[in-house]
């Protein structure tokens, strides 16, 4: 999957693909991470959020999502 850079002091990256709903995130200190069943409005927030980390946290981490890690 294709990630983008983002500007975050946890986050390095982050990809989506709409087919599978899998959002791909990469962190600076713990690897990467793919976290399924995440909607493509989730993503675009995230891309857009002016903390990316906090919106991460509170959107997606409490969310609820499983994940596998990947890298």
């Amino acid at each position: 999957m294709d990630r983008i850079p983002v500007s975050s002091t946890d986050l390095a990256s982050v990809g989506y693909d709409v087919e599978s709903s899998v959002l791909e995130v990469e962190f600076h200190k713990s690897g990467i991470y793919q976290y399924f069943g995440v909607a493509a409005d989730v993503h675009d927030q995230l891309i857009s959020a002016s903390s990316k980390g906090r919106y991460f946290n509170e959107v997606i981490k409490k969310g609820g999502y499983s994940f596998a890690k990947v890298g």
